[in-house]
């Protein structure tokens, strides 16, 4: 029998969305278990009875569903598993994310979504990765040859701690990578012209990689299409995703994640001696917390209506997830977008970071592929964005608050806006506080 565990399923439309998948897959669902493993037990149950709607209605009831709560269940959960998905979010909406948000803005820092890099993508990152290292400490011991596809966020720190610091045999998964090409056809007006016709090489770190090249079919360079529909749309008035055409302007090249992600990575855009570039670029401060709220509201919603005798339709989404599990079990090879170690794929980044590359799936593994130096601009947005996440990996396997200090230090929109006083001001009143709310940012035994 074919084990999954999905940790943190107390995501539950996320987890409908790629067990969902692992359920129509023929070649998966044949034999299948599904552990779902999650520290709260309302949310659990929630899952529980999703996951197990869906078991009825696709596979006639014959996927075994088994729920596990708390620390205690752990082992049992991962015991035996194959294949392990991890989207936990430690800390949640209310205490940490408004903790990341807040205290920064006392000392001036605005951020969008905080998710994956700048302060808040640091604190993410210091508070999950004790965590994952105690999922890693388990893994070893009761499922030692199960692939980890971790789905949380920071994606790089998360994936390069798991991959330096571990023995788990694991890969970073996004859905940006997929949705780069078809989304930006849909900003430009090029989808009816183009839909699927198209061969894209996509490369660089997770919400940071580039479009590095984009023809037709038949080798046709669609770029310079691109570059000037892009910059006729941004003079044209406000829109969404101002700040990556305004990429497509200025470094050439399109990237993965949208602009209200993007609009944080840099030091060019979220600048208070320039606040009318806030409203230029039409970038979104504080939009994750309003995504919170917004989210949780839906839940509800969506719980009612299952509840209540609604419908459960179901279909195959864009997650690499099922495809990566079919392939592994079937050796059909499947092409993904995968954060790897880099160990020179991208031979103008440090070695020792991870790297969102083109990656072929089969039943030996995972292998990513040789992608040569990235455009010189292309490689130091990069490395702006590396650094931070190196350091911050450092801090959370040494335990050094140094290295904090100098991970927000080396964040390009954090070193743009606040003095190295400040900067080690809010970074102890930040650590302070998810100590105070019982999410300590260092190893603590028993997690």
């Amino acid at each position: 029998m074919l084990k999954i565990t999905f940790m943190g399923a107390g995501s539950t439309v996320f987890a409908k969305n790629v067990l969902g998948d692992c359920m129509l897959c023929e070649s998966i669902n044949k034999d299948l278990e599904i552990a779902l493993y999650d520290i709260d037990g309302e949310r659990l149950d929630e899952s529980y009875q999703l996951i197990e709607a869906l078991n009825q209605k696709y596979t006639d009831g014959k996927t075994v569903i088994k729920k596990y709560l708390g620390i205690p269940e752990r082992k049992d959960a991962l015991r035996g598993a194959s294949f392990i998905i991890n989207a936990i979010q430690v800390g949640l909406y209310e205490p940490c994310t408004v903790i990341d948000f807040e205290i920064p803005k006392k000392y001036g820092l605005r951020q969008t979504i905080a998710d994956t890099l700048g302060i808040g993508g640091i604190m993410r990152a210091l508070r999950t990765i004790p965590v994952m290292k105690s999922f890693a400490n388990d893994i070893e011991e009761v499922c030692p040859d199960a692939w980890l596809l971790n789905y949380t966020n920071p994606m790089c720190m998360l994936s390069n701690y798991m991959q330096r610091f571990t023995k788990v045999k694991t890969v970073g998964l996004c859905h940006s990578v997929q949705v780069c090409v078809p989304k930006l056809f849909d900003k430009l007006g090029l989808t009816e012209q183009y839909g699927n016709n198209y061969i894209a090489e996509i490369a660089g770190i997770n919400h940071m990689a580039w479009l590095l090249k984009l023809t037709d079919k038949d080798g046709r360079d669609l770029y310079p299409l691109v570059r000037k529909l892009a910059k006729e749309k941004n003079a044209a008035g406000k829109h969404d995703d101002m700040v990556r055409f305004d990429y497509i302007d200025k470094l050439g090249y399109y990237c993965t994640e949208s602009s209200e992600h993007n609009a944080e990575y840099n030091c060019f855009y979220i600048k208070k001696n320039y606040p009318e570039l806030i409203e230029k670029f039409n970038i979104p401060l504080d939009e994750y917390p309003r995504r919170c709220v917004n989210q949780i509201a839906k839940w509800k919603q969506q719980k009612e209506e299952i509840y209540a005798g609604g419908n459960i339709e179901h279909k195959r989404s864009r997650e690499y997830g099922s495809g990566i599990i079919e392939a592994i079990v079937t050796n059909k090879p499947y092409q993904i977008g995968g954060n790897v170690l880099n160990n020179g794929l991208i031979p103008n980044l440090p070695r020792e970071c991870t790297v969102e590359v083109p990656c072929l799936v089969d039943a030996s593994g995972i292998h990513p592929t040789y992608v040569g130096d990235l455009p010189t601009q292309l490689a130091a947005m990069n490395a702006s964005n590396i650094y931070p996440q190196l350091l911050t990996v450092e801090a959370a396997a040494t335990g050094d608050r140094q290295k904090v200090y100098q991970a927000a230090m080396m964040d390009p929109h954090t070193s743009a806006e606040l003095s190295i006083d400040d900067i080690i001001a809010m970074c102890d009143e930040l650590i302070d506080a998810h100590e105070k709310a019982g999410y300590p940012c260092f190893f603590t035994e028993g997690l």
